[in-house]
């Protein structure tokens, strides 16, 4: 068995697409805010309620929707994203903006849930990490080029056009997960499980210790991006003056980097994914840190390229630790890790909303680094188990007959 290369290619567009969309407020923050006359502040919380609608109905959605063949339950997903999308680009209000972002984030949860299986089951035996990887790097092209893209179209024809291209790309995935995903049925232990059995097992799969501190670990390191991240416009506009093409240009470096990092993460990430996340923590950590005072153009830049290489990587090793630490069970655990992802997007984002209110935006760096270095601590005093390295030959084999049987 090989790598299903153009199965692969199309979920990472399709999450290509769920990254840009979800984080598109960002870039737009300054015009969303002018378009429907609402404060800049407003507009970051558009992060945090569809993160917390995600968090809500990733567990149960996943739990129904357990017998749903896969590759139609990943077209399903993308077609609500294409709608919810072209109802976003026409919306008249605010509050309407605001509803058609949840109508996405309903179908987000599953989509995250249901692709890391996925994307495992199209992998020979002992390269689910590298698979996870090779699809991360829509995310990381998300980052690269889709936020800092539709900030550009954004800013020149308006926010709307930028929403709007959203539902072209969008579109042409559910196309291309129809036409290149191969069958992939429910796995039969699934189709006897009853979906209320489903979303009990899945429940019960949070009080194991691995997956605990996974999700841990996971909400404290992305409240802490989020808190700074969803609020980077004005930080580099305060820090450097940047803003406009200058914003849109350091967002592509920002990706850039990322997409590097995320590169050579991927060829190492099935050996010692423990050790490189902490380093990748201690980066993070240590640029976003930099960034508290004033630096001017040059550190500036120079400190967010660090970062976005930084974090760009880290969700291709947080997304490969459920297939490893709950084999059994990786659509639950995959549900409960993206559970922890969303509430640490939301969380971030309303704590950068609650502090840039009061007027601290210069202390959000400082909250994003705090947050990288207790992540930090938990793994390495508790959580080093939580990241092994990928499953030997015959270890994989004993896990499918297990799935299977």
């Amino acid at each position: 068995m090989t790598l299903n290369r153009p199965a692969l290619a199309v979920l990472g567009a399709s999450s290509f697409f769920y990254v840009t969309a979800e984080t598109i407020p960002v870039g737009l923050l300054p015009e969303i805010a002018v378009g429907l006359d609402v404060a800049e502040s407003d507009v970051g919380l558009l992060l945090t309620s569809y993160a917390v609608v995600a968090a809500v109905s990733t567990i149960p959605l996943t739990a129904l929707t357990m017998r749903v063949p896969r590759h139609l339950l990943l077209a399903i997903t993308m077609a609500i994203f294409v709608v919810s999308q072209a109802a976003a680009t026409f919306a008249p209000t605010f509050l309407v903006l605001v509803l058609a972002r949840l109508i996405c984030a309903l179908a987000h949860g599953v989509f995250w849930s249901v692709i890391g299986p996925v994307t495992a089951r199209l992998a020979p035996p002992g390269q689910a990490g590298r698979a996870t990887a090779l699809v991360f790097v829509g995310n990381s092209l998300a980052i690269v080029l889709g936020v800092p893209l539709s900030t550009a179209l954004g800013q020149w024809l308006g926010w709307r056009t930028a929403l709007g291209a959203m539902v072209v790309g969008g579109a042409i995935c559910v196309i291309g997960l129809m036409r290149v995903l191969p069958e992939l049925p429910p796995r039969p232990h699934d189709l006897n499980v009853r979906p209320v059995a489903q979303l009990r097992a899945a429940i019960a799969l949070g009080r194991d210790r691995q997956v605990l501190l996974l999700c841990l670990i996971t909400a404290l390191l992305v409240i802490g991006h989020f808190s700074a991240y969803t609020y980077i416009a004005p930080l580099v506009r305060r820090d450097a003056g940047l803003e406009g093409a200058g914003l849109s240009v350091l967002l592509l470096g920002y990706g850039f980097v990322g997409l590097i990092t995320n590169y050579a993460v991927g060829r190492f990430v099935d050996r010692r994914p423990g050790t490189m996340l902490v380093g990748l923590l201690a980066v993070l950590a240590v640029s976003v840190a930099l960034l508290a005072p004033v630096l001017g153009l040059a550190p500036t830049v120079i400190v967010t390229l660090l970062w976005g290489g930084a974090f760009t990587a880290i969700p291709v090793l947080l997304a490969a630790a459920p297939l490893r630490i709950a084999p059994r069970a990786r659509d639950a655990a995959s549900a409960l890790y993206v559970v922890a992802f969303q509430i640490g997007i939301g969380g971030g984002a309303f704590l950068g909303e609650r502090m840039m209110r009061a007027g601290h935006l210069g202390v959000l760096p400082l909250v994003t680094a705090g947050f990288a270095v207790v992540a930090i601590a938990v793994i390495v005093t508790v959580g080093r188990r939580t990241f092994p390295a990928r499953l030997s030959e015959e270890d994989h084999h004993r896990t499918e007959a297990q799935l299977i049987g």
